[in-house]
């Protein structure tokens, strides 16, 4: 069985990649599963130069396929912010319910229709040969006026969804890893891996 090294030690995110990659003979393993222990500065000023340089560092401990994720939140009213700093936005070891706090705050007293943001994810692939992938998905919504949801993580809270009604931390798994940009991103990086015959 082919494997897959996940350059994560997320748990949510290993969960999720597992669940996309099910109906595929695929073994997905984590770094700390495969025995992978790499300190990787991600120092890409783009969402998919960070998922290479991730990929790129694990791939030189191993001949198996690896996948590398960079994700984060852009808020247009704040130029983007906090973008590809998101996961480090006023320290890494700040909760989220502090940080989801301070961008509500920022937008204080701005209209819903300024307060369009996105979820961006790169995923970025090295194959055995050493060849490089990389895809980028994205999901569209807005930051709300408070937190709400108890199913997501990280930004999820805060992020809403007009079809939905609700947050991205308020949606079912399978909703979510239907329109989340990393599912997205997924099933595109899964697509192209199936047609060049890497799976």
């Amino acid at each position: 069985m082919k494997q897959i090294i996940f350059a994560t030690g997320n748990k949510d995110k290993l969960r999720e990649i597992r669940e996309i990659m099910a109906d595929v003979d695929v073994e997905v393993l984590s770094m700390k599963e495969a025995g992978i222990v790499v300190d990787v500065v991600e120092d890409g000023t783009t969402f998919e130069e960070n998922s290479l340089i991730k990929a790129k560092a694990i791939a030189e401990h191993t001949d198996a396929i690896v996948l590398a994720d960079d994700s984060g939140l852009e808020i247009d009213y704040l130029d983007k912010a906090p973008g590809v700093y998101s996961a480090r936005f006023m320290g890494e070891d700040t909760s989220y319910d502090i940080k989801n706090q301070a961008l509500i705050d920022k937008l204080e007293g701005v209209p819903k229709e300024k307060r369009t943001a996105r979820f961006v994810c790169a995923i970025g692939a090295v194959l055995p040969n050493k060849e490089t992938l990389v895809v980028r998905e994205t999901m569209e919504g807005y930051i709300g006026y408070q937190a709400e949801g108890e199913n997501g993580f990280g930004y999820d809270p805060i992020f809403f969804l007009d079809e939905f009604g609700c947050s991205s931390a308020a949606l079912s798994r399978e909703q979510k890893n239907e329109i989340s940009h990393r599912g997205k991103a997924l099933r595109a990086m899964k697509d192209i891996l199936l047609e060049r015959g890497a799976l």
